[in-house]
């Protein structure tokens, strides 16, 4: 018998023991349970109620309610007033002459969305989606304690689908950021977010699951966020969960609940969240200059490697790009790569060609100031080499 099933029981026992001494008491004292009054009950008995009514709560309390009892005062509905553009097409557009009058022209409407968000730090730093907050024109935020709040867009991020805002005032609840390298497959986890717009009731809905897998990766794709090392999980997450936190039993935040996987729309049990080791590096840039500079400079200049060059530097491992020119004082250079290494992986990504380089770079999200771990052949021996990717130079540099 689990520890909450034996404290339930036992807390039955106690109600029949309760109900008997009631019993005892009004048929050999008749008049001592009154008290209070007519039919009342004397203070003995009211704090034998109050302790019995106390033991049954506790009772039904689990590491979940808890935990959703400590993050629920942070966790905030959004509401945006974004404006979409689309262009309009002129009938006239092909027409040499009635085109030059009537060309297309970009149309604008102000559009309502609605999104989820949490708060992160006691001066209103909040974080939610980018996509949530697009083209936003207004943001207001929703507390659970029925509040609207005007928040400030300090800085969005759209390759990690993140942003962070700031609200007005001070004196916020928040939530704790954990380690979500830690996060283990098989766990209980917590979704809070607004959902559909349900958040005008003032308070978050709450979904329960367990993470299912962690460090899926969806790479770079065109026009599209990055999503790397996402976790997954089977806590239900719908439209307008979109910049909750996933929450561990601790109470802690280990993620913000992102996208999902599903045909219908809705709710499949296949829900990703961005895991927050990635959001504190991201956040720490927005804070900083409000945008994530990925224009990055290393310095390198490389060849795909073809048989010939392999041969001329004792190379038969295969495929790689090889060194032909390093920039002085670049990041290359600072970390001891030369020319004719040929550079095998980076990131632990196989490398085969300079095209394979760029695609490593977008599908990792390598952002200025982010270390790259290059496995590098040289002389007949294989080395790895770490490198910090720099800012791109101006030409006055």
């Amino acid at each position: 018998m689990n520890k909450m099933a034996r404290r339930l029981f036992e807390g039955v026992w106690l109600a029949l023991g309760v109900a008997l001494g009631f019993t005892l008491l009004r048929t050999f004292h008749p008049g001592g349970a009154q008290e209070s009054g007519e039919g009342g009950l004397g203070s003995e008995a009211r704090d034998l109620q109050a302790r019995l009514s106390q033991e049954l709560y506790l009772s039904r309390q689990t590491a979940i309610t808890r935990a959703v009892a400590l993050v629920e005062p942070a966790v905030v509905g959004i509401n945006v007033i974004q404006i979409q553009r689309w262009i309009e097409r002129s009938p006239f557009r092909r027409d040499p002459f009635w085109g030059q009058f009537f060309p297309d022209r970009i149309v604008e409407h102000p559009v309502e969305n609605l999104g989820s968000g949490f708060i992160i730090s006691e001066d209103g730093l909040t974080l939610t989606n980018e996509h949530v907050v697009h083209n936003a024109k207004r943001i207001v935020v929703t507390l659970p304690d029925g509040r609207e709040v005007d928040a400030e867009l300090l800085g969005a991020d759209y390759n990690s689908d993140i942003a962070l805002l700031d609200l007005e005032g001070e004196g916020y609840p928040y939530i704790e950021i954990g380690d979500s390298e830690r996060a283990m497959i098989g766990e209980w986890v917590i979704a809070l977010g607004n959902p559909y717009g349900l958040f005008a009731s003032n308070k978050p809905s709450v979904t329960v699951g367990v993470i299912s897998a962690v460090d899926r990766d969806f790479g770079a794709q065109e026009n599209e966020p990055t999503y790397k090392n996402m976790i997954q999980t089977d806590a239900a997450i719908n439209p307008g969960n979109s910049g909750g936190p996933l929450v561990n039993a601790l109470g802690e935040a280990i993620g913000m609940n992102t996208m999902i996987y599903s045909r219908s729309g809705g709710s499949v049990g296949l829900g990703f969240a961005i895991p927050v080791n990635h959001i504190r590096d991201i956040v720490a840039d927005l804070r900083a200059t409000g945008q994530v500079d990925r224009d990055i400079w290393t310095g390198i200049w490389i060849r795909d490697l073809n048989r010939r060059m392999a041969m001329n530097l004792g190379y038969r491992g295969g495929q790689g790009v090889v060194v032909v020119e390093l920039n002085p004082g670049s990041p290359a250079e600072d970390a001891d790569l030369r020319v004719s290494d040929i550079i095998l992986s980076i990131n632990g990504h196989a490398v085969d060609t300079c095209s394979k380089v760029k695609q490593i770079i977008a599908d990792e999200d390598i952002k200025v100031g982010d270390r790259m771990v290059l496995e590098v052949f040289r002389g007949g021996r294989i080395l790895t080499i770490a490198m910090t990717a720099g800012a791109r130079r101006t030409r006055s540099e």
